[in-house]
């Protein structure tokens, strides 16, 4: 999918700080008292297994939908997804699987394959000295 040639830059700026909120909400809004170890809404729900996961899943798929929409590639959408899918199984598993969405933090490294992408795709433009129209 080719990305939206009608969303301006400041609109892809505002996307991506809405969806970083997202990330950080969901993995690691707050800390745990007394230690280093940040949580977020993902490690919460998990302690229900499976329907928690299931639901915080959804919010990652979210993530997902809206970086299709900005053009990302298959192949980061695939990783994405996967990271995604590796959450919710191994998070589904009754109390490893809180351990393990505290650790893993599926948002935020899905985020940062968006970014990275993103700068990937920015780098020839800002080599031909061009810059993104508004």
């Amino acid at each position: 999918m080719a990305p939206r040639e009608d969303v301006s830059v400041e609109d892809h700026a505002a996307l991506l700080r809405r969806l970083d909120r997202l990330a950080d909400l969901m993995d690691s809004r707050w800390r745990i008292p007394g230690t280093p170890v940040r949580i977020g809404l993902d490690g919460i729900a998990s302690i229900v297994p499976v329907l928690g996961d299931t639901l915080t899943a959804a919010v990652s798929l979210y993530l997902l939908a809206e970086a299709r929409r900005l053009g990302i590639s298959k192949l980061t959408l695939l990783r994405m997804l996967t990271n995604v899918g590796v959450d919710w199984a191994v998070g589904s598993v009754p109390a490893v699987g809180t351990l393990f969405d505290i650790a893993f933090k599926a948002n935020q490294r899905n985020m940062d394959l968006l970014r990275r992408e993103l700068l990937r795709r920015a780098a020839p433009v800002r080599q031909a000295g061009v810059r993104p129209e508004a």
